[in-house]
């Protein structure tokens, strides 16, 4: 039991000490972290000969706000960022569909083979994402869908997104005491009003992590809008921002930083009202399996 007695100052000291070398040592810890992207908002303002200068100054002298305003007028990346968002949202929706309907079944409705079928999903986690390019394209150009927004949006939704998210989903379920459902099957309500009425609801945290990695996962992607999407007004963020080059190719950094720049602030919008969810859901659906 630990003493109520207060601290004599020299045992506060020290504490406070101690604290303070904790925080210095973290600090030190996420310099190399801080730093890239400190970079990349200051040289988002600068001029393109002033971007490496050396050594980089941690504040520019004179901010150039147009660039914010021409990475607009360069190509088409208002349209761009529209596109991102647009089928980010979608992916994230019908994955939390498909995973909480499948996680489901899988963790509160018995049937033959629950188990193997369960195994199945588990092993497509393993396919590397390469692996399935060749005949995802092919089945794409089969449907007449390359060169738009489809195969972005159907292959994550069928795809192992849905996988890790029926897994999830799946050990959120079976940690949900039964006797919750059963005082619901006692109301009247079928299997599908407690998925509804009971389950859906309590599911929360593991709805909101899953949204949360679903929509970083989608907004990140490059590999596959590189390769079903054409058209400069059908590119997506990740293609974008690899866009903004000359005409040898070579890279328009204070244009291609500005638009770097833009296009995080759902990221961090995101990471910062949504972290603790994410913890918190693990912490709940990786115990039980």
């Amino acid at each position: 039991m630990k003493s109520s007695l207060p601290r004599s100052p020299s045992q506060r000291r020290f504490a406070a000490l101690r604290h303070w070398r904790a925080y210095l040592v973290m600090a030190l810890m996420s310099v190399p972290f801080v730093f890239p992207f400190w970079w990349m908002i200051s040289s988002s303002v600068k001029g393109l000969n002033d971007i490496f200068a050396f050594p980089p100054p941690l504040f520019p002298a004179n901010p150039n706000w147009s660039n914010f305003v021409d990475v607009f007028s360069y190509q088409p990346f208002a349209r761009q960022y529209a596109n991102s968002l647009f089928i980010s949202t979608v992916v994230t929706i019908g994955v939390m569909l498909i995973a909480s309907l499948s996680g489901y079944a899988y963790a509160r409705i018995s049937f033959r083979g629950r188990n193997g079928f369960f195994l199945l999903v588990l092993c497509a986690l393993m396919i590397p994402a390469e692996v399935t390019i060749i005949p995802n394209f092919r089945t794409m150009t089969a449907f007449d869908w390359v060169n738009t927004h489809i195969p972005l949006i159907i292959i994550p939704i069928f795809g192992a997104g849905s996988v890790f998210g029926t897994f999830m989903m799946r050990q959120f379920f079976l940690q949900l005491p039964r006797e919750i459902e059963e005082s619901g099957m006692l109301d009247g309500l079928n299997r599908f009003g407690i998925f509804v009425r009971i389950a859906l609801p309590l599911a929360r945290p593991a709805l909101g992590a899953l949204a949360v990695l679903t929509f970083l996962s989608s907004w990140n992607a490059y590999l596959e809008p590189l390769l079903y999407v054409n058209d400069l007004p059908l590119f997506t963020l990740p293609l974008a921002l690899a866009n903004f080059v000359d005409a040898y190719g070579t890279p328009l950094w204070h244009l291609q930083l500005a638009a770097t720049t833009l296009a995080v602030v759902p990221v961090l919008l995101v990471y910062v009202f949504a972290q603790r969810q994410i913890i918190d859901s693990f912490m709940q659906t990786g115990v039980k399996g």
